[in-house]
């Protein structure tokens, strides 16, 4: 079975809202059999255009695990902290 995949690229707006939204969200992830794989910053672009230099990548079980995870109220919950924290553009990958 392949593995459900997010990842999230990251231009972050408020530092402080960043910082309580990466404290909340990792409880969200647990329940669904997630784990956070990397986070990091941009070092330089190589090639192309990057206008988000934070990314995150997220390991589920499946996609449906990664889909249940997104939908759930405790991640929905967050989501105005997340609006506030940062704009971000979040992809979901089977593999």
């Amino acid at each position: 079975m392949a593995n459900g995949w997010l990842v999230g690229q990251i231009k972050v707006k408020s530092a402080d809202s960043f910082a309580q939204y990466r404290e909340r969200v990792p409880a969200t992830i647990a329940p669904f059999g997630g784990e956070i794989v990397f986070r990091g910053q941009a070092g330089r672009v190589l090639a192309g255009a990057c206008d988000m230099p934070d990314i995150v990548v997220l390991r589920f079980p499946d996609l449906q695990a990664l889909e249940a995870w997104y939908a759930s109220a405790a991640y929905q919950s967050l989501i105005p902290l997340r609006e506030a924290a940062f704009d971000c553009v979040l992809m979901a990958y089977e593999g």
